[in-house]
């Protein structure tokens, strides 16, 4: 198979369904003036759910065509190219999406929960701690290393509007999934939780962060080695936790007194 039609077979079909954004709802239930449209007088309940059903369904098939012209064209893909490769004209794309930087948040949506359809089962399969946060980065560095054109269009298209919004939930609910676990790892061998949510997120933050300085370099180095350094530099961290259970005072004893004059 060639590798845009692989890369593509991955982000065709891949519903939205955890709400990461929210613009663009208003104009999926918008019906186009067209022929095609019913008559709002006339038509019933089950005539306009079909409508709906169709109009969403060519929405999702002008997502995948957006896919798949960045893919051919690169990160600069305009909505010309994406016309033509979905084989209608602009006025038709934009019956569907009030502007291009309408569109461009639909596809980093798409983008976005591959991501985390990748990610959340990932973090919940593994029962070992260390093994716990290599699989998470793992997860994401491999989505990302598959798709890296989709990755360097998102980070393009990073100030485009909504697209701040979207990382940032995109984030919280990798981070949610995983301060979860965490916890319940914790809780499992009598450790206070409380760290879980802020140790989440910033694994998540830190993994993001690499994650752009590795594409955008072009992968200077091979996946699994980027896995065990940020997996060792993660896990001694975490470790450390173990050290302070018997400590009065947990990690505070560990933190030690403030310097003074600094």
């Amino acid at each position: 198979m060639p590798e845009e039609a692989a890369q593509l077979l991955m982000f065709r079909g891949v519903p939205v369904t955890k709400g990461i954004v929210q613009p663009g709802d208003a104009d999926v239930n918008r019906e186009p003036a067209t022929t095609d449209e019913p008559n709002a007088a006339g038509s019933d309940d089950r005539r306009r759910t079909r409508w709906l059903d169709h109009r969403r369904q060519r929405r999702d098939e002008l997502i995948s065509a957006a896919v798949a012209a960045i893919l051919r064209h690169g990160p600069d893909v305009d909505m010309t190219q994406v016309a033509a490769v979905a084989g209608v004209s602009k006025p038709v794309l934009y019956r569907y999406f009030t502007d291009k930087a309408q569109l461009w948040l639909a596809v980093g949506e798409r983008i976005a929960q591959v991501v985390i359809d990748a990610v959340v089962p990932a973090i919940e399969a593994v029962k070992a701690e260390r093994e716990l946060i290599a699989a998470t980065i793992d997860a994401y560095l491999g989505v990302i290393e598959a798709q890296p054109d989709l990755y360097r269009f998102l980070v393009h298209q990073s100030d485009a509007p909504g697209m701040p919004h979207l990382f940032a939930n995109s984030a919280r609910t990798v981070s949610a999934e995983l301060a979860r676990v965490i916890g319940d790892r914790l809780r499992d061998t009598g450790l206070d939780a409380g760290p879980a949510e802020p140790w989440a997120y910033g694994l998540v933050g830190m993994v993001q962060s690499v994650g752009d300085w590795w594409i955008l370099h072009g992968r200077p180095m091979s996946r699994a080695a980027l896995t065990d350094y940020l997996t060792t530099l993660v896990w001694q961290g975490l470790s450390g936790v173990r050290a302070a259970a018997d400590l009065p005072g947990g990690l505070s004893t560990m933190a030690g007194p403030p310097a003074v004059g600094r």
